[in-house]
This record gives C-alpha cells, sequence and structure tokens, in this order.
C-alpha cells in the first residue's frame, strides 16, 4: 500500500486500485499523518488544517470518526495508525508515503559525485509528482503553508536536476519544466538564472534574453528592483556567446530560430553591405515516433509542395493536441529538397501565458537569417515588411508559421513571389487568412482508431499493446485519440512497467481525475493546452464553455447556449462560433456543436469552480428554456398544452418550427437532452422535472421514441411524488399507461391507470378524465368493452364541463376508439368526427391523426369501403408529411387489412413491408406483421 501526497491525496493498494477515502476531511487526515510519519501530530494540528481557526463544536468527534475509518482502511497494510497524547501517530513503511521516498532520493542525489547518476535520482524524484501537491484538501493557511514547503521543495530538487543536466550538456531536457516553474513564479532569480544558462546552451540565445527582460520589468513592476548578481551573470554568459558550466555538445551553435551566418565583428557592417548569401535551415527536429497523417500529408503536398497545384498557402488547424506542429515539420522535412533557397520556421507562441511573439521580432529574424546585416534591418514592421518581400521575391523558400494567434500575426511574415510556400498552424481557424489571402485549410481531427493504436505501439512495444489490444483501444478513446493525450498516457505506462494498460484504463476511467491523470510536471499536458486556449476567448464564449457543463447531451444549439448565458441568439451563436473557431467545439451538424470527452472534463472544472449560485442558475435556466422550447414545438403535435405555470428565467430564443416535421426533428435531436435533464432534475430540481416530463409527452408520442418516454415519465413521476402536487402525480401515471399500452403491456397500463382514477376526482378535472380516458381504452384493448364504454362516458362528460376544445378533442378520440373496439363503429365515427372538427386547424396533431385511423375502421366497419379507402390515404398522407413512424406503421398495417378483405393482396403486401420497415426503423417488434406478410406472399405465390 501506497501514500500519495505529490499530487492528489491517495491510497493504492499493493494491485494498483485506489482505495476509499471519503471526503476531503479525512484524505487531509491521512494527509498530515504521512507527512508527520514516526510522528505525534497534535490533535490540535488537525483542526488547523481541517478547519483553520474556526474549529466546529464537534471536531474532536469529527476527528475520532476519520481516524476509525483511516484504521480500517489501514488494516493488513504495512501501516499503523495508533493514539498516541496528545495526538495521533502513523508508522510503518515510510519509503511507501511518495513524499518521504522523493526526499531520501533527493538527499543520495546531493551525495553523488557523478552527474548521471544524479540526474537518474533526481529525475526519479521528480517523476513521483503527479500534480499540485495536496491538491484536493481543505483551504485552509495550514494547507497553503504545507503546500509551500512541498513546492519549495520541489524547486530544489528541480534546480539541482538542471544544474546537473548543464554540466552534463543536456540543459534543454530541463527547460520545459524550467520554464514551468519561471511562469509559476517567476521572482526567482536562481530559477530564472538557471532557465537562462539552459536556453544559451540549447542553442536558444533569443530566447534566453526574452526570459531576462521579462523578469527585469517584472522585478521592477512588483519588488521595485533591479536583476540580482546571478541574473546579472547569466546575462553576461549569454551575452558573452561563453559556455554556461561544463561540457557544450559540439552541434550547440544556433537555435532553429536563429540565422547562420557570423558574428559581427569590430565596427560591425554598414547598411550599405549587401546581404550574404545563406540558405537557412530552421526546421526543428523531426518528431519521434509519428504515426499516420498520410491522407493530411497528400494534401500538403497538393497545396504547398515543390510540385504542388495550389496557391502555396496552407493554414492546418485543428484543437490543442491533435498533433498540427507535429505534421507539418514531418511533411515540411520530406519535402525541404525541393526548396533550394533554404526554410525558414518560428514558433509564435500564439497561446503562451506571456504573450504572442511579435511579427516584427520575427521579421529581424527572418531577414537576418536570409543574409541582411543587422545593422541594414529597419528598425520599423512597415519597413522590415518592405525588406522581407523584396528579400523572399525571387527566392524559392518554405516557410513554416506554427502556433499562431491571428491572421493579423502572420500577414507580413508570409513570403512574396510564386516560387515560396508558406504554411500556418493554429488552434484558432483564421477564417480572415482564407478570406484575405486565399489560405487553403486543412482541420487535423483526432487520428483514426488503428493509427492511435500504432502511435501506442510506438511508443511503448508492439508486444505489449497487441497483449492487451482490447485495454489499448479503450485507453486511444479516453485519449479522445489525441496524439498529444496519448504520448502522455504511454509515458505513464513507460515509467510503470509493472503497470498494465488494463490498469491505466482504470485510472482513466475516472472522470474526476482523467485530466489530472494526463498532466505532466512539464509546460505540455492536455489540460495546459486547453487553458492557454480558454485564456484567449472573449467573455461570452469563455462563460460558456464554463456553463455547458451543466448540459447533459453530447450537442447543444444556439438556443441551449442562449438559455445558459442568459442572452439573445446572436450573442450565443457568436460565443458557439468562437469555441468552434479555437476547436473547443465541433459543428457536427449545421447549427448543433458537440465536444470531445476531455474538452467537456475540462469545462467541469471550470464549472466547479463556480459559486454554488452560478451552478445552480444555469441549470434552472436550462430546464426552464427546454420546458418552454418543448411547448412551443409540442403545439404542432399536441395542441392546447398547459404551461404548467410561469417560468422563473424565460428565455429569449426558442425554436419556432414552421410544421410538425421540423418540430420532431428538432426534438429527436434533444430528446438524450430532455430525458438526462429530468433525470437528473429529479432529485435536485423536482417541481422543474416533472413539468418537463409532462411537457415533452406529446413529442415523445408523436416522435415514436416510446421506451425513451417511459424512461422520462419514470423519472418525472419520482420528482413529482416528491414535490408535486396529486393532479401530476395521476397525470404522469396516466400518461405512463398511454405509453405501456403504446408498447403492448397493456395489463400494466390497466394498473397503473386505475391509481391514477383513485388518486383524483371530478374536482380535479382534465387529469381526472385522462386517466379515466386512458384506463378505457386499456381495457377495450383487453376486450372488457362495457366497463371500457361506462369510463370513456364519464371521461368525456368531464371533458365537456371543462370547455377547454383541445381537451374535448381528445377526449373524443378516446371515446370514439373505445366505441370502435365495442362494435358501435357509428358512435366511433361521430365522435371522432367531432374530434377533427374541433381540430380542423390543427391537422397534424396526433389526436387527429388518431379521429382519422378510427374513423376509417368506422367506415370499414359499416361497409363504407369506398370513403373507408379514403380516410385511410388521407390518414397515411398525414403521417408521412409529419413524420409520426408510430402511427404511421399502424396505419400501414391496418390499411394493408383493409386491402386483404377487398382481396387486394398484392397492394397489401406492399404496404405490410412499409409497416415493417416503419416499425423497426423505431425498434419495434413486427413479428405479427411479419408472419401476415409471409402469409400473403405464400398466397401470391400460389
Amino acid at each position: 500500500m501506497v501514500i500519495r501526497l505529490l499530487g492528489p491525496v491517495e491510497l493504492r493498494t499493493a494491485d494498483g486500485e485506489t482505495a476509499e477515502l471519503a471526503g476531503a476531511q479525512r484524505r487531509a487526515v491521512l494527509a498530515l499523518l504521512a507527512l508527520r510519519s514516526e510522528r505525534v501530530v497534535p490533535i490540535e494540528r488537525f483542526f488547523e488544517l481541517l478547519w483553520g481557526d474556526e474549529p466546529p463544536a464537534r471536531a474532536r468527534a469529527a476527528l475520532q470518526g476519520h481516524v476509525a475509518a483511516l484504521r480500517k482502511v489501514l488494516t493488513g497494510s504495512p501501516f499503523e495508525l495508533r493514539t498516541r497524547a496528545p495526538g495521533y501517530l502513523l508508522t510503518g513503511a515510510t519509503e511507501l508515503i511518495d513524499v518521504r521516498r522523493f526526499e531520501a532520493l533527493a538527499a543520495t542525489a546531493v551525495e553523488e559525485s557523478d552527474d548521471a547518476a544524479a540526474v537518474a535520482l533526481l529525475e526519479q524524484a521528480l517523476g513521483l509528482w503527479s500534480g499540485a501537491a495536496l491538491a484536493d484538501l481543505p483551504d485552509t493557511e495550514l494547507r497553503r503553508a504545507l503546500v509551500d514547503q512541498l513546492d519549495a521543495a520541489r524547486t530544489t530538487v528541480l534546480t539541482a536536476w538542471a544544474e546537473r543536466r548543464l554540466r552534463l550538456g543536456s540543459a534543454a531536457v530541463a527547460v520545459p519544466a524550467l520554464e514551468q516553474s519561471v511562469r509559476a513564479n517567476g521572482l526567482r532569480e536562481p530559477v530564472v538564472a538557471l532557465l537562462m544558462r539552459a536556453l544559451q546552451q540549447a542553442g536558444r540565445l533569443s530566447d534566453a534574453l526574452a526570459v531576462y527582460h521579462h523578469a527585469r520589468e517584472r522585478l521592477a513592476a512588483e519588488l521595485g528592483v533591479v536583476p540580482g548578481a546571478q541574473l546579472q551573470a547569466a546575462l553576461a554568459e549569454v551575452l558573452g556567446g561563453g559556455p554556461t558550466e561544463g561540457r557544450v555538445p559540439a552541434q550547440r551553435r544556433r537555435s532553429n530560430s536563429e540565422p547562420d551566418v557570423p558574428a559581427p565583428a569590430g565596427d560591425g557592417p554598414s547598411a550599405a553591405e549587401e546581404p550574404v548569401p545563406v540558405l537557412p535551415r530552421q526546421l526543428p527536429r523531426q518528431p519521434a515516433g509519428f504515426v499516420g497523417r498520410c491522407a493530411e500529408s497528400e494534401w500538403l503536398d497538393r497545396e504547398c509542395g515543390p510540385e504542388r497545384t495550389g496557391d502555396g498557402l496552407a493554414l492546418v488547424v485543428g484543437p490543442a493536441g491533435a498533433g498540427k506542429s507535429a505534421t507539418v515539420i514531418r511533411w515540411a522535412h520530406a519535402v525541404a529538397g525541393g526548396f533550394p533557397d533554404g526554410q525558414l520556421f518560428v514558433d509564435l507562441r500564439g497561446f503562451d501565458p506571456a504573450g504572442p511573439v511579435d511579427p516584427v521580432e520575427v521579421l529581424g529574424r527572418f531577414l537576418k537569417a536570409l543574409g541582411m546585416p543587422e545593422a541594414a534591418i529597419a528598425q520599423d514592421g512597415a519597413g522590415r515588411a518592405a525588406q522581407y518581400r523584396a528579400a523572399t521575391e525571387p527566392r524559392c523558400l518554405l516557410v513554416v508559421l506554427d502556433n499562431a494567434r491571428s491572421a493579423e500575426q502572420v500577414a507580413e511574415l508570409l513570403p512574396a513571389g510564386a516560387g515560396s510556400a508558406a504554411v500556418v498552424t493554429s488552434r484558432n481557424t483564421l477564417e480572415d487568412l482564407v478570406v484575405t489571402e486565399g489560405a487553403a485549410l486543412l482541420r487535423l481531427a483526432a487520428l483514426p482508431g488503428d493509427d492511435a493504436l500504432r502511435l501506442l505501439e510506438r511508443s511503448l512495444a508492439p508486444e505489449r499493446v497487441r497483449a492487451e489490444e482490447a485495454a489499448a483501444r479503450q485507453l486511444t478513446a479516453l485519449c479522445d485519440q489525441l496524439p498529444l493525450a496519448l504520448r502522455i498516457a504511454a509515458s505513464r505506462l513507460a515509467a510503470r512497467p509493472n503497470w498494465t494498460i488494463a490498469d491505466l484504463v482504470t485510472e482513466l476511467s475516472d472522470e474526476r481525475t482523467r485530466l489530472l491523470t494526463l498532466d505532466t510536471h512539464g509546460a505540455v499536458s492536455i489540460r495546459t493546452a486547453l487553458w492557454l486556449t480558454y485564456r484567449h476567448l472573449s467573455l461570452p464564449a469563455g462563460q460558456l464553455l464554463t456553463l455547458l457543463a451543466a448540459h447533459p447531451g453530447s450537442e447543444v444549439d444556439a438556443y441551449a447556449g442562449a438559455a445558459l448565458l442568459g442572452t439573445d441568439l446572436p450573442t450565443a451563436r457568436g460565443a458557439l462560433g468562437e469555441l468552434a473557431a479555437y476547436h473547443l467545439l465541433s459543428e457536427s451538424t449545421p447549427g448543433r456543436y458537440s465536444r470531445h470527452d476531455l474538452i467537456r472534463l475540462f469545462g467541469m472544472e471550470l464549472f466547479a469552480d463556480q459559486p454554488e449560485q452560478v451552478r445552480r442558475r444555469s441549470t434552472e435556466r436550462l430546464l426552464d428554456y427546454y420546458q418552454e422550447a418543448v411547448r412551443q414545438c409540442g403545439d404542432h403535435v399536441d395542441p392546447g398544452q398547459d404551461a404548467y405555470g410561469p417560468r422563473a428565467h424565460p428565455p429569449r430564443a426558442v425554436p419556432q418550427p414552421a410544421d410538425a416535421r421540423a418540430a420532431l426533428t428538432w426534438f429527436i435531436a434533444e430528446e438524450p437532452t430532455i430525458r438526462a435533464l429530468v433525470a437528473a432534475a429529479a432529485e435536485q430540481d423536482p417541481e422543474r422535472a416533472w413539468r418537463l416530463a409532462l411537457q415533452a409527452s406529446g413529442l415523445y408520442y408523436a416522435a415514436s421514441r416510446l421506451i425513451d418516454w417511459l424512461s422520462c415519465l419514470r423519472s418525472g413521476l419520482r420528482a413529482a411524488e416528491r414535490t408535486g402536487p396529486q393532479w401530476a402525480v395521476s397525470m404522469l401515471e396516466s400518461t405512463i399507461a398511454n405509453a405501456l399500452i403504446g408498447v403492448e403491456r397493456v395489463t400494466e397500463a390497466v394498473e397503473l391507470s386505475t391509481i391514477a382514477v383513485d388518486r383524483t376526482s371530478a374536482a380535479d378535472g382534465f387529469p381526472h378524465a385522462r386517466a379515466q380516458a386512458t384506463l378505457a381504452l386499456a381495457e377495450a384493448v383487453l376486450g372488457n368493452t362495457a366497463e371500457a364504454g361506462q369510463l370513456v362516458d364519464r371521461a368525456l362528460e368531464l371533458a365537456r364541463r371543462g370547455g377547454r376544445t383541445e381537451q374535448l378533442a381528445s377526449a373524443l378520440g378516446y371515446a370514439g376508439a373505445v366505441s370502435a373496439m365495442a362494435g358501435d363503429p357509428t358512435t366511433g365515427l361521430a365522435r371522432v368526427r367531432e374530434a377533427r372538427t374541433l381540430l380542423a386547424d390543427q391537422p397534424a396533431a396526433t389526436i387527429h391523426a388518431w379521429a382519422l385511423m378510427t374513423e376509417a375502421q368506422s367506415l370499414q366497419a359499416l361497409g363504407c369501403h369506398e370513403s373507408s379507402e379514403q380516410a385511410w390515404i388521407r390518414l397515411l398522407t398525414t403521417c408521412r408529411e409529419a413524420g409520426f413512424l408510430h402511427l404511421h406503421a399502424i396505419a400501414e398495417q391496418s390499411y394493408a387489412n383493409f386491402l386483404l378483405g377487398l382481396g387486394r393482396e398484392a397492394e397489401a403486401a406492399e404496404h405490410l413491408r412499409s409497416a415493417i420497415l416503419l416499425h423497426r426503423s423505431h425498434g419495434h417488434l413486427a413479428v405479427a406483421v411479419t408472419d401476415l406478410l409471409a402469409k400473403v406472399e405464400q398466397s401470391l405465390e400460389s
């Protein structure tokens, strides 16, 4: 069993499983015991960590409860939790506490004279960190002090490791970690000085100078001091061009962004000197372990290759971690020989916390790389741009502008002349570059499944991946098949050879910690990449990315976005478009946007940091919006619905479909979201939950989503039973009974609708009538027509007294169907014709369609075959135009029976085939129809 404190506090069992530690306070108790292992921790110290200066009255009892629970968890482990005055003591294998292991490795490294051996020890120590220390404990002053101590120890180890790397001549490896440390605290001059020396040793002199100037500005602005001796010494070494310490690699003469020209001597060249003819070779080294992207490379060949057919300007965009830079750099190396005048490259750092690179500075670098003496380079941006155009006009260059933030940033960096080509990469779509410069656009998506698997094989070992192929495919899915996430996951496995792929899959399956697991100690991680993108969003887009965590659906449209933001439709569309432009959302179909899981989890982290009031209001707005949208759309198929009270957060925009088919198209897309909202709100906001479930019922039936309808209604019923009035509970029970009839579970429908009838009385009005009508229909289906007739007559009388047209039409539809099933087609015909007359202005209403079906059946029973056939044809047309799959299937089947009665078997067979296809299209088993069709076809063949 291992205790982990250098990240989220965890207790890992011997088989790698995470032991249950319920609540942040219990984890805090374990953390304090482990930090002070083999030493007694006073009770007051626990109080200070858990509650700060204000422990509750029952603090001691609460602490005792946590200790008792921890003892149970630690049973059978190498640790023992004892009571020792004046507090508690944790004893046992200190080497199984990551902090103690970290300290031991650091101490051993200090005594190690061999730099390579010390580096290995220090890397082991740093590898024990899995994020911010004590990340999930109560935020008290003591916790912050403990974190500061641990961070200071980490910085000490980091600097020791970087210094050893410097002596070995491999300081480039330390640059990302040092950059991250400086970003976290840029006022620690020793760390800044180390970063400058490491950058110098890596050949990145301009970056080293930028680090110095940034530190100097911060020291002046925040502390009012000038750089100290260590920073001054580092600056002198960088400017002097001498080695920092120890060996310097033989090839460390310049970075990819530095010109291949000698340093100016003496007084320097005059502005009149001619540029020195040089061939810049600035491409970074090729990415290791690259797989796939063949189609994308071929596209780049066509647009920007030496034998291109395109205009020579390509824009490669995609989400953070998709491998844009790696794809372009690998391709650029492959075609470099086709650009005889060289290659220019710059990382524009469009999303860097320190800000993007100034294009004017880049122009200076490029001009030097092309051989222009420094003294001849113009000082202003316009002058440099003119010089760059003149210098690139006669050349055949490949220019790679990586990680651009905006079209404006790259506009002046594009080479002139037809011989050169440029490729730009960005997380942003940079539509302005497409519009103004005619750039060809390539959207880089996640890797295909097989390529993602190959990347794991390259990063690990093919036999290791093939031995657990199913788990490996799960791992690629959990990483959204993004190359960066996959490489981080592979590095986790490579560092833990005793872990199986399935072990990592188990850890990543926990959505609460997946992003943390895919974090790294350096500047490159999924969370960091997403955070850097998030920082550049406008206020509405940033808010929407956060608030989308309240939306349970896989897709979102502008109406739902407007509801979450509490704003109008244009603002929501702009925010969604911006998120899509930054590849934080994908436009799956026009106007509908989806998220990758990792982005969804990042949004959930942002949402969790919002005040409770903001989180609650977001869900309330969403529920109110969907209730109003469902009412508007549902009016096409179930007119005259009750609004079920006013909305606390009335939406500023709701869909306004032109007809029933458009309403059902919207509903089918939104149904999973509606069902998930009702299920979640049944506990948290039951009043809104049952209202939404009832409001959506007409659309569920019309859309033929009967099983999903039952699920939604049962959630709504649970909510109504908690807080709703009895009439609402009855309405939900009778509506569930209607759905049960639709899926041929009629006995259950009788039982539930009987309860609904008993729950209400005539004083409740339509809810009682609805329950009676539903029970009547179920009884009639079972053959109990006498009882059904009495029930439906009472329901019809109550509906007539209520005076609402649509409710009366509904009751007449039920009454007509019951009369027809009872063998009284004349009464049935009269009742449904009255219903259709009441709904003459709503021919697409489902009750209108049901009435038309009963009319056709009644006319058929009365021997009026011509009138009956006309009614059947009108019904089929209505169902087809409106998109009523379930009703359409029943109508096709019933019309086929009508045709069989007239001896028109060939026509009947066609309609039976249509019925089977319609039944199957909405998941309904059509065994009886299939059997009937087989008999008809056999008859036709004979």
